[in-house]
């Protein structure tokens, strides 16, 4: 019996998972060589059975406070990122060489405040029509996507932002968005002309004309 007993524990031993700062190694090794946010049920499918990824994170993110490089949750994922403070040494490696036009600023905006959001909530909020193009460029740029419809008449489909704008902006959630000092400061509070003074062709010729990006979404 004595014997048997060994064996079970021996066989046990070798399913047992590593220990925890171990699993901070092999967290912070993922962490670092994704190019994407990493959520934990991925960081758990790639470690040994029994790993605890979750508490692995946490005490990883407080190794790294203070330092250099963040451990920063975005939206249910995680990544490692430069510190906020320390973002000017990367804007060779990060230059956005796509610019916003004014209507698509203002419709992200909206978007992040009040999603989900759809296209006619959008439009009474701006005062203008919103074209086509702004929407498409927006999806295509992968910040925003399209939500649940709405449970109104014609269903509408709506829209919000998605991890890669939360990402790109270094916000952990919508909640992070700044408040509404700073939309004033950025230009994307100002009054606005009453619905309907301006048509759709004019709002097209307004994005056209406009290439500048609102201090809100530079880089």
């Amino acid at each position: 019996m004595a014997v048997s007993d060994e064996t079970e524990q021996q066989e046990e031993t070798l399913f047992e998972a590593p220990v925890m700062a171990e699993q901070e190694r092999m967290v912070e090794a993922v962490l670092f060589a994704s190019t994407e946010p990493i959520t934990v049920r991925e960081l758990e499918s790639r470690m040994p059975h029994g790993c605890d990824a979750a508490e692995a994170l946490v005490r990883l993110r407080k190794r790294y406070e203070g330092r250099g490089v963040r451990v920063v949750k975005i939206d249910d994922a995680w990544a490692m990122r430069t510190a906020p403070d320390l973002g000017y040494l990367m804007q060779k490696e990060t230059v956005e060489t796509r610019k916003l036009s004014r209507a698509a600023i203002e419709t992200l905006a909206i978007i992040a405040y009040h999603q989900p959001a759809t296209r006619a909530e959008i439009e009474e909020i701006r005062g203008v029509s919103v074209s086509r193009g702004t929407i498409d460029q927006l999806l295509e740029m992968e910040w925003i996507r399209f939500g649940r419809r709405k449970m109104t008449p014609g269903r509408p489909v709506t829209f919000v932002v998605t991890p890669s704008f939360l990402d790109h902006f270094g916000l952990e959630n919508a909640r992070d968005l700044p408040g509404l000092k700073e939309l004033r400061s950025a230009g994307l509070l100002e009054n606005r002309p009453p619905p309907g003074a301006f048509s759709v062709a004019e709002e097209e010729d307004e994005e056209e004309a406009t290439t500048g990006q609102s201090e809100l979404f530079e880089d």
